[in-house]
């Protein structure tokens, strides 16, 4: 069970005795003698939970208490005391105790009362993180798609989702990188804990190290309070580093710290604290080019593609645009309480057909904005204002089967296009044999050149 806890207590033999009780529960445990060196200790450290005695030298656990509640709101705490009265107690949950002990201490109960409050601190965080991610988040849990790409990617995510590896995925732009990263999230042990993206480009240079993990009281100007980062927040949980390439190289070598020793040093402090978390991160940059540039680090490459996922973009896979279409269709029905039925034959042709250079999230957003302006009913070309339709010879008139028909004629092409015609290799790029490739280029009317 994970956790930073502070032992407080003057009394050797008993401080030594709880301090092993609970680093055999798991927890990372550091200790003090008395109120002053809890003080200190409470300034540098980003803990979870302090216990301590009520009567210490140099300081008194009351004053150990305030201290904590101001400079670090987020740590819970315990009241140790052989001497318990109302007024201590009241003064005790004034203070910001969550709770009090009485000695001789049972250590049955105070493992009951520490893992009570523990999962409490957890739970409230992923009840704020869920809160977050539900009134954003209604994208499905695994890419959407019939295409061989994404049959592909899905028993990666299979395979790879019960690991604890690091994962790597990369694509351009708005692909679904999220989702795959998501689709490996829900299919882990740490399904049950909190999914934290980040984007690594959105967060300023200067913000993005106490961001991800966390300061101590005075690390700088406004630090009036200790702060836990984004990866003490995802404990147990998995933390997805969206556009790692983006990161600055001063701040490299902190991640591949994290990835290599899984503790994190926030900024202002010079103890690390142990995190347990699960690192997924992806990027649209080529970060072997960025490596030659000098502006990535190879061994944190190298750390983090331990498990790679690449995502074509959805020029290469237009099979899934039907799909896709039916699934974003769906999703803003709910959303903008509509009730589209779909879209049109000649719709479902045009989009097919275009370029989506913005990829998923482009076409994500043309239908969104098609919903606004259209009926109510059938999404039609009058809907996708800037998004003419190709020419009339390229459209086909029938159903929807038509429609796939001529998106595959479109992909086969494009494939052979990109191999100049090389036929051996685009079967291979296809995952067809070569003689089924023939056949599938008279089939669809595409000349053997």
């Amino acid at each position: 069970m994970a956790g930073n806890i502070l032992v407080v207590e003057d009394e050797e033999a008993a401080r030594r005795s709880l301090c092993e009780l609970l680093r055999e529960e798991g927890y990372q445990v550091h200790e003090a003698a008395d109120g002053a060196a809890a003080i200190k200790l409470a300034d540098e450290l980003d803990l979870d939970l302090v216990l301590t005695d009520l009567r210490l030298p140099a300081a008194d656990g009351l004053a150990v208490l305030k201290h904590v509640s101001e400079v670090s709101p987020q740590t819970l705490a315990i009241l140790m005391t052989a001497y318990a009265s109302v007024d201590t107690a009241v003064e005790a949950l004034r203070l910001g105790a969550q709770d009090y002990i009485l000695k001789p201490l049972i250590f049955e109960d105070v493992l009951r009362k520490v893992r009570h409050l523990m999962e409490h601190r957890s739970l409230a965080w992923e009840l704020q993180m869920l809160r977050r991610e539900v009134s954003k988040y209604s994208a499905p849990d695994q890419p959407v798609g019939s295409s061989k790409a994404i049959q592909e990617i899905l028993a990666l995510v299979e395979k790879v989702a019960p690991t604890p590896s690091t994962v790597l995925i990369t694509g351009e732009s708005g692909v679904g990188k999220e989702v795959v990263a998501r689709a490996i999230h829900l299919r882990s042990p740490r399904r049950e804990r909190v999914f934290l993206p980040v984007n690594c480009s959105a967060i300023p240079e200067t913000l993005l190290e106490s961001q991800l993990f966390g300061y101590v009281k005075g690390a700088f100007t406004g630090a009036t309070n200790s702060q836990e980062g984004l990866f003490q927040r995802a404990r147990g949980g998995t933390i997805f580093l969206d556009e790692i390439g983006e990161m600055p190289l001063s701040l490299q070598p902190k991640l591949l710290r994290v990835i290599e020793e899984k503790k994190v040093l926030p900024v202002g402090s010079t103890n690390p604290t142990q995190v347990d978390v699960r690192i997924l991160a992806s990027t649209n940059r080529e970060l072997n080019r960025e490596i030659e540039a000098g502006r990535f680090r190879e061994d944190l490459y190298y750390r983090l593609n331990v498990f790679g996922v690449h995502i074509p973009p959805l020029r290469e896979r237009r099979e899934d645009i039907p799909l896709l279409v039916e699934h974003l269709i769906h999703r803003h029905n709910q959303e903008m309480k509509k009730n589209y039925r779909g879209v049109d034959n000649v719709t479902m042709r045009v989009l097919v057909s275009l370029p989506w250079k913005g990829n998923v999230r482009e076409l994500d957003n043309t239908l969104e904005r098609a919903m606004i302006l259209g009926n109510g009913e059938w999404i039609t070309p009058a809907d996708l204002p800037g998004h003419e339709a190709p020419p009339q010879e390229h459209l086909v008139d029938d159903n929807l089967e038509e429609v796939l028909k001529e998106c595959e004629r479109l992909h086969v092409a494009r494939i052979l296009e990109k191999t100049s015609g090389d036929k051996k290799r685009a079967a291979e790029m296809l995952g067809l044999s070569l003689s089924t490739l023939y056949r599938k280029m008279e089939k669809l009317g595409i000349e053997n050149t």
